[in-house]
């Protein structure tokens, strides 16, 4: 049994919890994800390792209220037990000098990006980060990434704070601008990960995308994960999360992505939650 030893609000549907994992903190690294499950009935659910302290002995996970799952585990408190919490999974991103990137945070993903930003500042890079969401009370860890960033850009489709529009706009207003790129990483919902990928490709700036948002079991074994790559079939969970964006097959990423929202949907509101959901 893993021990919640704290827990935080950090939006109406997004909570931050602290688990009393020692082992997975002492081994786990930037880009890596575990997979929960809150008890024997309970469904596996993999989420990003988003902090971790080692002489706590406990892991950081964000978690968005998105179906049943979440908002069973977004209702458990500070002192309640999760039945498994297993990792490190995952491939750990590429941490290195490479000059200047560009972090890029969309919604829930803008936890998934900080370890990455912070690791990339500590390797000697120049970091400048872009994060958005739909309204300013959905923004997430604003100041940890404006801490660790050389230049720090907010973006709200509604203009609630920061720039009116979205984060392919900064990026696009930088490549514009002639700035140096020397990486792109984003992780986000699929569509701006899309956009992301399409607005640097003809430029040829290098772009990395974390496409944790499509699995399921996190294991390999369910093979809802696959993702076309370069033209070869992947599993995120095992071969990913983190691939060349300009080799992915957004288009049939998309469509396979919708294809379990009617039951995902049944299942919420079995729970008593909501019209529908996208994951779980």
């Amino acid at each position: 049994m893993y021990k919640i030893v704290a827990k935080k609000d950090l939006a109406p549907t997004v909570k931050q919890f602290e688990i009393l994992a020692p082992l997975v903190a002492k081994k786990a690294k930037p880009g890596q994800f575990v997979v929960v499950r809150i008890d024997e009935k309970g469904e596996r659910i993999p989420l990003t390792i988003v902090n971790r302290s080692p002489d706590r002995g406990t892991v950081m996970i964000v978690v968005l209220e998105a179906g049943k799952t979440t908002k069973q585990l977004n209702s458990l408190n500070e002192g309640d037990h999760l039945m498994n919490f297993i990792g490190p999974l995952g491939n750990p991103a590429e941490i290195r000098k490479y000059g200047t990137v560009v972090c890029i945070g969309g919604g829930v993903g803008i936890a998934c990006i900080y370890p990455e930003a912070r690791a990339l500042k500590e390797a000697g890079n120049k970091v400048i980060s872009i994060i958005g969401a739909r309204t300013q009370e959905l923004l997430i860890f604003e100041k940890e990434i404006e801490d660790t960033s050389d230049e720090f850009y907010v973006t709200t489709d509604d203009g609630s704070k920061g720039h009116r529009g979205f984060v392919s706009d900064i990026l696009r207003k930088l490549i514009d601008e002639r700035r140096r790129i020397d990486l792109v990483i984003a992780v986000g919902p699929v569509i701006m990960m899309k956009v992301i990928a399409d607005l640097t490709k003809p430029h040829r700036i290098r772009t990395v995308v974390s496409l944790n948002p499509i699995m399921v079991d996190g294991t390999g074994m369910c093979g809802s994960c696959r993702v076309e790559v370069g033209g070869e079939t992947k599993f995120a969970c095992v071969d990913g999360p983190e691939f060349d964006a300009h080799l992915v097959d957004f288009d049939l990423l998309m469509a396979r992505n919708k294809r379990y929202l009617r039951e995902e949907g049944l299942t919420l509101n079995r729970f008593g939650g909501g019209k529908q959901c996208q994951k779980k």
